[in-house]
């Protein structure tokens, strides 16, 4: 719909909706006077009127890397309060955290995954950045940095660095700080600080205050960011995964001997009224 269909002498209205596919969560009563639209699955959301409403859309998180690895990044963030909704159904994606990777089941795999991007009609919020790993060769090694997503995931040992995120949406990953260490995936809210996560959001959308799209940790035992990426992995111990539904990152592996940490699922949340 042209933006001015959807202006009024009093300027633009709000969109109100008439039908959703996908099996939303649906809470009238929460916030006074709004309806919150909660998709933690795939569907679509058909606006009648359009005009304006409160959006949040939050990526896939990105999978820690493997053997001595960095943290996955977290899935891209976008939050508008007065986003412009135009009338028609709108697609709704919600992207999935990256499974985690074990890479002795193939060289191609020391660099974690990346997480996958969600959208709302034409709203993206792209997912979250691999962590960077490392394949043992010797004496040496092949090392990786992370790779670049809505927030950028941390890089491996040795010479790894973090890669970036995408501008609007994220932060760069922790560089690789000496040794077996791995950096931090970079969050919504900070970039990743040494094997910490980088912090991510707290959002009220819902009606409650909650995080979002916070940095996988790297080895050695780095903090996930805001408690919803994944701790990283140390010598012996297992990579945690990001949190579901907040595009949380994924822990880095610290041993070389397990499944890297799994990016958290993303979330679409639109509020009418």
């Amino acid at each position: 719909m042209p933006l001015m269909n959807l202006v009024s002498a009093g300027g633009i209205g709000k969109a109100t909706v008439t039908g959703t596919t996908g099996s939303p969560s649906v809470d009238s009563s929460t916030r006074a006077g709004k309806t919150i639209y909660r998709f933690t699955g795939s569907g679509s959301i058909t606006i009648g009127s359009g005009g304006t409403a409160e959006v949040l859309v939050v990526g896939g998180g990105g999978g820690g890397g493997w053997n001595h690895a960095g943290g996955g990044g977290a899935g891209g963030y976008v939050y508008d309060a007065s986003a412009i909704l135009p009338s028609g159904t709108l697609t709704v994606t919600v992207g999935a955290g990256a499974t985690g990777s074990a890479g002795s089941a193939g060289w191609d795999l020391f660099l974690g995954r990346c997480g996958t991007t969600s959208k709302l009609g034409n709203i993206f919020a792209f997912g979250g950045g691999a962590g960077g790993g490392s394949v043992d060769v010797g004496s040496g090694g092949i090392l990786s940095g992370g790779a670049i997503g809505g927030s950028g995931g941390g890089g491996g040992r040795g010479n790894g660095n973090g890669a970036p995120g995408i501008s609007g949406q994220g932060n760069t990953g922790g560089n690789n700080t000496g040794g077996l260490t791995g950096g931090g995936g970079g969050g919504a809210g900070g970039n990743g600080s040494g094997a910490n996560g980088g912090i991510g959001l707290a959002n009220s959308i819902t009606g409650t205050s909650l995080f979002y799209a916070g940095g996988g940790g790297g080895r050695e035992n780095g903090t996930g960011g805001s408690g919803v990426g994944g701790v990283g992995g140390g010598a012996t111990g297992s990579p945690g995964n990001g949190t579901a539904n907040r595009g949380g990152g994924g822990g880095g592996d610290g041993g070389g001997n397990i499944t890297t940490g799994s990016g958290g699922s993303g979330v679409v949340i639109v509020v009418i009224g």
